[in-house]
């Protein structure tokens, strides 16, 4: 569903901005980027700005119109930072967007389309849209350039994604605080009961104490990183144990 979001960039002047918006993208897991006859690209500066995701500005297509570049959508939002008098239908809140866009995503190609630096996009490219979105900002100073509106319409649009049922997001996380697996379990409960013999704490065979303590860090729910410091806590404790 996300490959079937495409940004579209409307004569970027400075080439460090196509960068900086294909970061902005790659956070959000889009990849489909078209420019509408960029100034200057392709361009070192755009590669170097987007900071690990060069593969999108190196795929990105350019067009010589943006009739070209969303020819095949079903839906094209442009993004406006101020209000036209054009009849389209306008979306006071970008997360009521997101979630319409996510909907015509499913089956069929839908744009994000984002104008000029200094000025936007124009009256006639915004009657190429179908929709048009603002952002709410500070009224006395409303202004984004352009990576930070591409930023928050992508979030909001992969937040309308990810809420979906049928997307099964779950956000990463380190290997470290991931929980430990069975084997590692295991491992840990031998090296606590060998720790436990050693130092004198079990003198005979106490499968009940080991139980409740095998319980307890099953409630503890310890992650990797804590199962580890534990283990590393019981090897020092080793030779104290074994010279007792």
């Amino acid at each position: 569903m996300l490959s079937n979001i495409r940004i579209v960039l409307v004569q970027t002047y400075h080439p460090g901005n196509i960068g900086q918006a294909a970061r902005a993208m790659k956070t959000m897991g889009l990849s489909d980027l078209v420019l509408v006859n960029p100034r200057q690209f392709p361009d070192s500066e755009a590669s170097r700005l987007a900071a690990g995701a060069e593969d999108i500005v190196d795929a990105a297509r350019v067009v010589a119109s943006l009739d070209a570049a969303v020819d095949d959508c079903v839906q094209v939002v442009g993004a406006s930072a101020r209000l036209r008098s054009l009849p389209l239908p306008h979306y006071d809140e970008p997360e009521a967007m997101a979630q319409t866009l996510i909907e015509r995503a499913e089956n069929d190609p839908v744009a994000l389309v984002f104008g000029r630096e200094r000025f936007g996009l124009t009256n006639d490219e915004i009657r190429r849209c179908t929709h048009q979105v603002s952002i709410p900002a500070n009224p006395d100073y409303g202004i984004l350039n352009l990576a930070q509106a591409v930023q928050v319409l992508a979030y909001e649009t992969f937040k309308a994604w990810r809420q979906r049922p049928a997307s099964s997001y779950r956000p990463a996380r380190p290997r470290s605080e991931r929980a430990p697996t069975r084997e590692q379990l295991d491992h840990f409960h031998a090296h606590l009961s060998r720790v436990l013999a050693d130092s004198g704490f079990l003198t005979q065979p106490h499968a009940r104490t080991e139980a409740q303590l095998e319980a307890l860090f099953a409630r503890a729910q310890p992650s990797r990183k804590e199962l580890s410091l534990l283990r590393g806590l019981l090897k020092a404790l080793e030779p104290t144990a074994k010279d007792a």
